[in-house]
């Protein structure tokens, strides 16, 4: 045997061991899955993925696998697990991408998922969208899932008019909203801030740049733990739903210089730019829960910088020109997938997600894609009605 071998070997064993501990937690996706082995609803379809390659993930690609589908996929930047996609490649399945890669493989890997021609996207910040109306392979795709609130904003923005096919919106779900973006994110946020940095919340002020669902959770769960909270929200009926829960609210310019951890959720480039870091506190902790790395401006951040070093694996202490220094978290990217044995969103919280994920692929595969128009769509009404269902008897509440 040899050695790469063995690391590989080495690879799987971890990785299988991780995705049995999932698998036995995620109920819902043990329903599905039963089904999906016995009615075969992806019967000779490919489904092109980008997705978050860790634990949970591998759970719904098996679910699908399980229903018949050719599995060609990638992770997202800086989130993949290597031991994760060892064990999906040893299944079967076509995976490209490594934890280390940079942003420009990152992309050839998209790339190569929509060169295999899939006939179905289960995408993640659409980008898979992008690149197959780039490529002109978009006839041939028959639909597909949107996982994230960027991923939406750019289907309806960006991409508008130009996707001939149904994509729907998993993050326009009321059951993803409240379990994984308001409890989930929430938590799995204060749990990878605290584990990264090693800092306490009570008393702490921390500024949550986006009141949707995920700024929500973000600010409930800093607020349950003792952290001093306040929201910036530029949608009127947004901020005022932040000050009737008891935030604090302002610009980002007029918090700058008050806040001492600046949390960005909103899916939108920018969102903290040059200006506001220029009124920061020296020390202060920049960091980002959305899809993408651009909610803060690293590139401007970067260009007024005189200095920078690695604190740890995730944290960067940036020196700035005028003596201040502020902390960067996972170079701007989504920093629950980071550092050292990175969690993300709670199983049972992905659970809910991904048999929304399963059932809304299943549409678009069966006869029910007739109902179904081109381009962003929510979820059916029928499917957040099963899974809610399905849900509340799991957690043996009577309606």
């Amino acid at each position: 045997m040899t050695t790469a071998t063995l690391v590989e070997s080495d690879l799987v064993e971890r990785g299988g061991k991780r995705i049995d501990w999932i698998r036995s937690r995620m109920r819902l996706l043990a329903g599905v899955r039963a089904d999906f082995e016995r009615e075969k609803p992806f019967a000779g379809l490919t489904i092109g993925v980008s997705l978050h390659l860790e634990p949970k993930t591998a759970v719904l690609l098996e679910t699908l696998q399980a229903g018949g589908a050719d599995i060609v996929g990638t992770g997202n930047h800086g989130s993949t697990q290597d031991d994760i996609v060892a064990v999906l490649k040893a299944q079967g399945m076509r995976l490209y991408g490594k934890r280390d890669d940079d942003l420009t493989q990152h992309l050839k890997n998209v790339r190569s998922v929509v060169a295999a021609k899939p006939d179905i996207l289960l995408d993640n910040g659409a980008d898979l969208a992008a690149l197959a109306i780039e490529a002109g392979t978009e006839g041939s795709i028959r639909g597909g899932t949107e996982e994230t609130t960027s991923g939406g904003d750019r289907l309806r923005d960006e991409l508008a008019g130009k996707v001939p096919f149904p994509v729907i919106v998993i993050n326009d779900s009321p059951l993803k909203q409240i379990a994984e973006n308001r409890h989930a994110v929430g938590q799995s946020i204060v749990e990878s801030f605290m584990r990264i940095t090693n800092l306490m919340i009570p008393g702490r002020r921390f500024v949550v740049v986006g009141y949707g669902w995920c700024g929500r959770g973000i600010a409930q769960y800093l607020d349950a733990l003792g952290g001093r909270v306040a929201v910036v929200e530029k949608d009127p009926i947004k901020a005022l739903e932040a000050a009737l829960d008891g935030y604090r609210g302002g610009t980002i310019d007029q918090l700058a210089p008050w806040g001492e951890v600046f949390i960005t959720a909103t899916g939108r480039p920018g969102v903290i730019g040059a200006a506001a870091i220029a009124k920061m506190r020296s020390g202060a902790i920049l960091a980002n829960s959305g899809h993408f790395p651009w909610e803060i401006d690293v590139a401007a951040l970067r260009q007024t910088a005189v200095g920078s070093a690695l604190v740890d694996d995730s944290l960067e202490r940036i020196e700035l020109a005028d003596g201040r220094h502020v902390v960067l978290v996972a170079d701007g990217r989504m920093f629950n997938l980071a550092g050292r044995e990175p969690k993300g969103n709670s199983i049972e919280s992905m659970d809910i997600g991904f048999m929304l994920q399963a059932l809304s692929l299943a549409r678009v595969a069966g006869a029910g894609r007739a109902a179904l128009v081109p381009g962003a769509q929510p979820v059916p009404a029928d499917i957040n009605e099963t899974i809610a269902r399905r849900m509340v008897a799991e957690m043996t509440v009577d309606l």
